[in-house]
């Protein structure tokens, strides 16, 4: 039976960063992972150009049984450390929209400077390891096809189950209920909205292919909640996808409805009454599509707006509070989805290790000495570019100085 100081289940970007940082402490590293090789999230993360973080991180960005459990990880290990250790290895990147860090040289070289640096620290890394059993004595035991190992300190980094193809499973909260810890069920996160097949042939399918601009919040039992974001989204042949809905669908419940605003930060009732001065005879099709595509502005007028009798009728034919409907009607949709697709295309997923179970210094157990969670693994998932990486560097970060 070989024997580290640190076994570390897991090569996705939290577990390498571990490795990385105990690896530098001169302790001895192990990492097994079950996939034939490392990283494998990362590499179709971002479409494959890797948005490794966002400038702009910070607790507000997560959700979390426990909002401020993130923070002291987060201010320790920020994104321009990450950025500096990118640069070290002669890579660049790019900022998009809202603070979001691309890679210029794609996911490969943040695989390779990963894997770089694990060498340079003196780690071994194990692939296609299956793990048979995990045991806690006097150190823990670690089971896998190929062989027994035992270590002083155990780090479980295997994130959560969204994208199941890509060999994702709910492994972590398997240990920890193993060890009598407690953990939040996974539940599907940044994941597209679908919607009923009468939905879908009413009107949703016929504009498959369109994105539009809009603020995305979710109403619950009548009562919009806080949280909304302004971002695009695109509807598919199943219902509607894009940032704004992967975002929102992270507060999203079975059950409740989700409102659209067509038009953010735009004055859209005073916008109406000067288009019947200016385009008296024209109909509300035709001036809706100054502002949003054809194909979505027909659809509005047929199936969101026929409660008004709009049909027939010029721009100049409108009352003031028929404007005043159309106004409020286009800036509050409400849709209400049948479900997401689930864990199957769910970029991330809610859940994971209850953060009252951990140390936000250590992100060690306070259960079990030397047992740590690190990563999308613990009930800490953040919103859509580059948080969730940000959160697998630093909380994987901050486990490395103590491991």
């Amino acid at each position: 039976m070989k024997k580290f100081n640190v076994i570390i289940i897991g090569a996705g970007a939290a577990g390498l960063m571990c490795a990385i940082e105990a690896g530098k402490r001169g302790r001895s590293v192990l990492i097994l992972e079950k996939a034939d090789k490392i990283g494998k999230k990362i590499l179709i993360s971002g479409g494959g150009r890797c948005n490794f973080t966002n400038m702009y991180t910070d607790a507000d960005n997560f959700l979390s049984g426990n909002p401020h459990f993130c923070k002291s990880a987060l201010s320790r290990y920020t994104p321009w450390d990450f950025v500096a250790l990118l640069e070290s290895h002669g890579l660049s990147w790019t900022e998009k929209t809202l603070g979001q860090l691309f890679c210029d040289q794609k996911s490969k070289a943040v695989v390779q400077l990963l894997h770089d640096e694990c060498d340079k620290a003196g780690v071994t890394i194990q692939p296609s390891s299956e793990i048979i059993s995990i045991k806690k004595g006097e150190d823990f035991l670690v089971a896998s096809e190929k062989e027994n190992y035992a270590s002083d300190s155990l780090v479980i980094a295997t994130g959560g189950p969204s994208i199941p193809k890509m060999g994702a499973t709910d492994f972590a909260l398997q240990v920890a209920e193993t060890f009598d810890i407690n953990t939040i069920p996974f539940s599907p996160a940044l994941v597209p909205f679908v919607f009923t097949i009468e939905t879908l042939d009413a009107f949703i399918k016929d504009l498959s292919g369109i994105s539009t601009y809009v603020e995305m919040g979710a109403v619950s039992g009548g009562v919009t909640l806080n949280q909304s974001f302004k971002e695009s989204i695109l509807f598919t042949h199943r219902g509607i996808s894009g940032p704004a809905a992967l975002q929102i669908s992270s507060y999203w419940k079975l059950g409740d409805e989700i409102s659209i605003n067509l038009f953010p930060d735009f004055d859209l009732l005073e916008w109406l009454k000067e288009q019947q001065t200016e385009h008296p005879q024209a109909e509300l099709k035709t001036i809706l599509n100054y502002k949003l595509p054809k194909r979505l502005a027909q659809k509005l007028c047929e199936h969101v707006l026929i409660n008004d009798d709009i049909s027939n009728k010029t721009m100049r034919q409108f009352n003031l509070p028929e404007l005043e409907s159309i106004e409020q009607q286009l800036t509050q949709w409400k849709l209400r989805p049948s479900g997401t697709e689930g864990m199957r295309t769910a970029e991330v997923a809610l859940g994971g290790v209850d953060t009252d179970e951990l140390s936000s210094k250590t992100l060690e157990t306070k259960k079990v000495k030397g047992l740590y969670f690190v990563g999308e693994a613990v009930d800490v998932t953040g919103h859509l570019g580059g948080h969730n990486f940000q959160w697998a560097w630093a909380s994987a970060w901050c486990a490395g100085q103590f491991v």
